[in-house]
């Protein structure tokens, strides 16, 4: 994790040979010397919605790159139950920030917004278009937004008071605990998710005060295109690419996971999927409850998503999936691009 932290300050004092930007560790003190931001292009949308086809299409068109914005695809070893794009699609166009990180070690939301600023520098700087592509609303609004995360490192002893509450008394008392001490945190995290509801007290805790969520927009034109589709599709999407991680292999990968001594109380590990797995694997669930068990939860998931990218948001450009997407999408880049330059 130290390589990561120097990589990341490395980044900054570094300039974008695109935009001709200088960078400093904090979004609010890149300045533009150009004429007008450089194109980012962000593709959003709940989880098999089809993110991942649409960058590929998008990135062969206007010689893109994608830069992952999916919390989970950080993780080496975990490549089935997280539906990276698979090593075909990453030959054919360049993929940042997958594989960053082992699943035993930290990742903060600080550390992967640097680093998608420095990836999206380092597209800009041979010319290619960045897309940022994923269903994480806190990476992918922490980078749109310029978010000034409080850089709290892991504080271990809290950490292991707090998930020790969320064992023994539940998500809604860490939940009712940050509300006390952060009301505005609370409203932004999902009270249902421990692994978040931990960190967002360790960060809160840790300061000493609440954390006022500043913005500093970065000196970059967004353009945002949210894919979408009537629930009852997308619940089918879910539940079938679920059962597709199974045909692919889903229980070795986690059994592989285990064996490396990876644990399932690791954050990880706790996302849907790998944790109902691993309990089939521990004897605790069968493989047919573990598998409805991962569709319900995904399912949670995808509305969850939708609270982060909200249908009246005005800087969302939604494209219905029985719409022709890539079409309109192309189309929407091409005014971009024209507008931007």
């Amino acid at each position: 994790m130290a390589g990561l932290l120097s990589q990341q300050n490395s980044l900054w004092g570094k300039t974008g040979q695109a935009a001709n930007r200088q960078c400093t560790p904090q979004p609010e003190s890149c300045q533009s010397a150009g004429p007008a931001p450089s194109l980012v292009i962000v593709i959003i949308g709940p989880t098999a919605i089809g993110k991942s086809r649409l960058a590929l299409s998008l990135a062969q068109t206007f010689g893109g790159e994608v830069i992952n914005a999916d919390s989970r695809q950080v993780y080496r070893y975990m490549d089935i139950g997280t539906a990276k794009p698979p090593p075909e699609e990453r030959a054919l166009v360049p993929h940042h920030l997958l594989d960053v990180v082992d699943p035993d070690q930290e990742f903060s939301l600080a550390l992967y917004q640097g680093l998608a600023y420095r990836a999206m520098e380092d597209v800009l700087g041979r010319g290619h278009l960045p897309l940022l592509v994923g269903g994480s609303g806190l990476y992918v609004w922490a980078v749109v937004e310029g978010w000034q995360v409080p850089p709290v490192p892991p504080d271990p002893t809290l950490r292991r008071e707090l998930e020790a509450t969320a064992r023994q008394e539940g998500a809604d008392a860490l939940y009712l605990r940050l509300r006390e001490v952060d009301p505005a945190a609370a409203e932004a995290v999902d009270r249902r998710n421990p692994r978040r509801l931990v960190r967002a007290l360790e960060v809160s805790l840790g300061q000493g005060r609440p954390w006022a969520r500043r913005k500093a927009p970065p000196p970059y034109a967004f353009r945002l295109i949210g894919l979408t589709a009537p629930r009852p599709q997308l619940y089918q999407l879910i539940d079938s690419r679920v059962d597709t991680m199974v045909e692919k292999g889903l229980v070795a990968e986690v059994e592989a996971l285990l064996q490396r001594g990876y644990s399932l109380s690791l954050p990880a590990l706790s996302g849907v999927g790998y944790r109902q797995i691993g309990l089939y694997l521990k004897g605790e669930l069968s493989l047919e409850e573990a598998i409805r068990q991962t569709k319900f939860h995904t399912h949670r998931i995808a509305r969850h998503q939708y609270a982060w990218f909200r249908p009246a948001d005005p800087r969302l450009h939604w494209l219905d999936i029985n719409e022709d997407p890539e079409a309109q999408a192309r189309r929407l880049v091409e005014e971009w691009l024209h507008e931007v330059h």
